[in-house]
């Protein structure tokens, strides 16, 4: 499948000038479509509360939101002209809540841009999370770090390798801009051995598929008890110069992972390079 139609989230951080400028690199390089989805959202009161608040105040509330939201229209147009896609773009700008309304349209996307979540962000309003659309839009999802800025995408590739159906899903989803790579690693993370395991020759089958779709792929395998798995990708990732991670999410239930940690809600939490998600 070819990267023809992305769908990137635009909201009033700061890291979305970011978020915007990756989405477009990529669209620009597939030739692609690109839509930016702002999602209108205000507070919501009790119902005791709204009754009473003057006409002046509600208009005043309003206001500010069509504001914003034209602000973020502004920065999206702005980076569509950067880019040269003024004509392969649209905007658009709905209200609700984010991870529903981002849900919703980006089942007529091949990738969701969405951006990591900060930490340090105020939140008193919802906020769009990628751990629930993963599961919600039926998308891969391009994960956005909320700090730093990201010359390139996708030139050099990291892959974590397990043999699931979910990294299986996250390699075929990546496979148009993995054709593209300069150069890519697939890492497996203390595989397992036997037939239920990676074999004799942890990555092999899939280095192998991959340099039939003419990737420049080389494979590696790490075996330690001392760093966390998740640790050891994004290592990796650094040591090797790499702009993108590749890896399916959740394996397991949200609630395991939750309760006993996973390689998805680490990765989610301490990424530093873009991840391509796939469930």
């Amino acid at each position: 499948m070819a990267l023809k139609d992305l769908l990137v989230v635009v909201d009033d951080s700061a890291a979305s000038a970011a978020r915007l400028d990756v989405a477009a690199q990529i669209a620009a390089r597939n030739d692609a479509h690109l839509t930016g989805l702002y999602v209108i959202v205000d507070h919501v009161l009790p119902g005791y509360i709204e009754a009473e608040l003057p006409d002046e105040v509600r208009a005043s509330r309003r206001r500010f939101l069509q504001e914003q939201a034209d602000k973020a229209a502004g920065r999206f147009a702005e980076a569509m002209r950067r880019h040269g896609l003024t004509d392969r773009s649209e905007w658009r700008a709905v209200s609700g809540d984010p991870t529903t309304v981002a849900a919703v349209h980006g089942r007529y996307a091949d990738l969701i841009v969405v951006g990591q979540i900060d930490p340090a962000r105020d939140r008193d309003l919802p906020v769009l999370l990628p751990q629930d659309l993963l599961f919600e839009a039926g998308r891969p999802l391009l994960v956005v770090p909320y700090a730093g800025r990201f010359a390139s995408v996708g030139e050099r590739v990291l892959i974590g390798w397990n043999g699931s159906r979910e990294a299986a899903r996250a390699v075929g989803d990546a496979m148009p801009m993995l054709n593209r790579a300069k150069r890519v690693v697939v890492l497996a993370a203390n595989p397992k051995p036997g037939m239920s395991g990676l074999g004799d020759e942890p990555c092999a089958d899939i280095a192998k598929h991959l340099s039939r779709h003419g990737c420049p792929v080389e494979a590696t395998h790490v075996i330690t008890d001392v760093v966390e798995p998740g640790d050891t990708m994004l290592n990796t990732a650094a040591d090797e110069g790499c702009d993108l991670l590749v890896m399916g999410a959740y394996g397991r239930s949200r609630l395991r992972e939750l309760v006993l940690g996973g390689m998805t809600r680490y990765i989610l939490q301490h990424m530093t390079l873009p991840v391509l998600m796939s469930h």
